[in-house]
C-alpha cells in the first residue's frame, strides 16, 4: 500500500491496512512521519519509508524505492492517496495489480480503477479499494506502545496535580491557516474552572500552545513539541475529550476512541474528513453560503473576512464541550 500524503490520511487508511491484512501480508509504504504514527500496527509486515521531501526527494530518490520494491515482487499495489507520483511508483515497482480511485490523477498508471465515493467517510471510501460496498470497521486504529505510555506517564509525573478534574485536549494548531480557530485562550480560561487543560501540538506550536496553556490556569499542562505523534496518541486517550482543528489531532482522536469535538472553518465534515469516535460532534458556522470553500483550508480567506471561523464564538464552543462532558 502506498501512502504518501498528510499524517491523518495515513491514519484514516488503517482500516484499509486491516482488511487487506485478512488477505495476505501488507507492506506500507509512507513519509518518515506516518511511518512514526503506523509503529506497532499487528496489520503491517514491513513499514518502508519514502522521504519524498528529503533523502529521497528527487528522480534518484524514486528510482531508488522503485528498484526496492521490484526486489520484493509484490503482487498488487493499492493506492491510498491519489498522485501522479504514487500512481508511477506502482508501476515501476512491478505490481500487476494497481488498484485506485478513478478520479485520481495518477490512474493511467492502475489496473483497477475503483468509483470515489463522496457520500462516505473517507475511511470507508478507502475501505472501498478492496471491497465494492466499503463494508468492514472504517474507525482507525493505532497502537502506541511500552515508550509511548512511559513517556506519557513522565509528562503527566511532572505535572501532579491534586485536581480530579477531567482531562481535556486542546489542539490549536494546523499547517492551514485558515483552519485555526482563534480562540482556543479564551476557551481553556473558560474550562480551566471545571477541567485540566492539555495543549497537544508540534514544536511548531510552542509559542501558541503556552498561550494557550496559560490560560487554562496553574494546573494546564503544555505537551507541544514533548511528545511523539504516538505518544500524543496514547496523551489524547487518556482524555475525556479533545477539541480540535479538522486537522491531524481529529485522526488520532478518532483512532483512540476518545470524543472529540471538531471546529470546522473553511472545510466541512462533508467532505469525508470528520470525526469517528464515540460521542464526537462538529462545530461550525452553518449559514455561510461561501463555506465550504476549500478541500483543504486555503491559507488566507478568499473573501478577506475569515467569519467561517471569527464568528464561530467561544461560547458557543465552550457549550458543546460541557454537553459532552454531561453527557452519560
Amino acid at each position: 500500500m502506498i501512502q504518501t500524503a498528510f499524517l491523518g490520511d495515513a491514519v484514516l487508511t488503517t482500516p484499509l491496512i486491516a482488511e487487506l491484512a485478512k488477505r495476505c501480508p501488507v507492506d506500507v509504504v509512507t513519509t518518515p512521519a506516518a511511518g512514526a504514527v503506523l509503529a506497532n500496527n499487528p496489520a503491517i509486515r514491513s513499514l518502508i519509508t519514502y522521504d519524498k521531501h528529503g533523502a529521497d526527494g528527487g528522480v534518484g530518490g524514486f528510482l531508488r524505492l522503485a528498484s526496492r520494491l521490484r526486489r520484493a515482487k509484490y503482487d498488487a499495489a493499492y493506492l491510498a492517496q491519489q498522485s501522479v507520483r504514487s500512481g508511477a511508483l506502482a508501476l515501476a515497482s512491478g505490481a500487476r495489480t494497481r488498484v485506485g480511485f478513478a478520479t485520481s490523477a495518477g490512474r493511467l498508471f492502475y489496473t483497477n480503477r475503483v468509483e470515489y465515493r463522496r457520500d462516505v467517510h473517507h475511511a470507508a471510501r478507502l475501505l472501498g479499494l478492496v471491497d465494492a460496498n466499503g463494508a468492514g470497521d472504517a474507525r482507525p486504529r493505532l497502537f502506541p506502545g511500552i515508550a509511548e505510555r512511559a513517556a506519557v506517564d513522565r509528562l503527566l509525573s511532572l505535572h501532579e496535580s491534586a485536581s480530579e478534574a477531567p482531562l481535556v485536549a486542546l489542539a490549536p494548531g494546523s499547517i492551514w491557516a485558515t483552519k485555526r480557530w482563534p480562540y482556543y485562550p479564551d476557551l481553556a480560561r473558560e474550562l480551566g474552572h471545571e477541567a485540566r487543560i492539555v495543549v497537544l501540538g508540534s514544536a511548531d506550536d510552542q509559542a501558541l500552545a503556552k498561550e494557550v496553556a496559560r490560560a487554562g490556569g496553574a494546573n494546564a499542562i503544555n505537551s507541544a513539541g514533548a511528545l511523539s505523534l504516538l505518544a500524543s496518541a496514547e496523551l489524547i486517550r487518556r482524555c475525556r475529550l479533545i477539541v480540535t482543528n479538522d486537522s491531524a489531532p481529529q485522526h488520532l482522536a478518532s483512532a483512540m476512541g476518545t470524543p472529540t469535538l471538531t471546529l470546522f472553518g473553511p472545510t466541512a465534515p462533508l467532505f469525508g474528513f470528520g470525526p469517528l469516535a464515540p460521542s464526537s460532534q462538529a462545530a461550525g458556522v452553518e449559514d455561510l453560503s461561501c463555506r465550504p470553500c476549500n478541500p483543504h483550508g486555503p491559507h488566507k480567506c478568499p473573501l478577506g473576512h475569515w467569519r467561517c471561523m471569527l464568528e464561530l464564538s467561544p461560547a458557543q464552543v465552550t457549550q458543546r464541550v460541557r454537553d459532552i462532558l454531561s453527557a452519560p
